[in-house]
């Protein structure tokens, strides 16, 4: 009768497998990498943490939006895990892949190849507001009307491009008060 109850925790053990693994797997770990990652000069771990949390974000969006229809698929849970674990495990770098083959040419080639948002330096952040007026005066000071009117003409054309356009982050970018660098 001794050897009952080790077998009945253990089945129900290899039953809850997924609702057990999942949050160590989606989020325990990854948050610790995380906090790891944010303390290290590297910028590798740091994309592969910030991509990873990316696509949980899509995920959980993903099953928020379609929770009637994932009730009915018993695999999803075990699915989701597997997924989820090849995402995280460096070996695989599966948040990489995903990103680089699958979200990252949907979004960033589809954008705009102009950056409307204009960010100032922090010296000049006190003196002037910070709107599109401003972003535009400064745009055609450095560029000349002209190129500010082709841009409006481009812009209002709806082509779109399969240039690889970096618009809204530059890889060359780094916070003038980071300690860390």
């Amino acid at each position: 009768m001794g050897g009952s109850g080790a077998e009945g925790f253990l089945k129900v053990l290899a039953q809850n497998f997924d609702v057990l693994a999942e949050p160590v797997v989606s989020l325990v770990y990854p948050l610790y990498a995380s906090i790891r990652a944010i303390e290290t000069r590297s910028a590798v771990d740091d994309q592969q943490w910030l991509t990873y949390w990316v696509l949980y974000s899509m995920i959980t969006l993903f099953e928020l939006t379609f929770a009637k229809l994932i009730e009915w698929l018993p695999f999803w849970s075990y699915a989701k895990l597997f997924f989820t674990c090849w995402l995280v495990i460096p070996y695989f770098s599966g948040a990489a892949y995903v990103y680089e083959h699958f979200v990252r040419p949907y979004l960033v080639t589809r954008q705009k190849t102009v950056n409307i948002w204009y960010v100032p330096n922090k010296k000049d952040s006190f003196s002037k507001p910070d709107d599109i007026l401003t972003a535009a005066e400064k745009y055609m000071q450095e560029n000349g009307t002209e190129a500010f009117e082709k841009m409006i003409h481009r812009g209002n054309r709806e082509t779109t491009s399969t240039t690889n356009s970096h618009a809204f982050y530059d890889d060359n970018y780094t916070y003038e008060d980071d300690l860390r660098y």
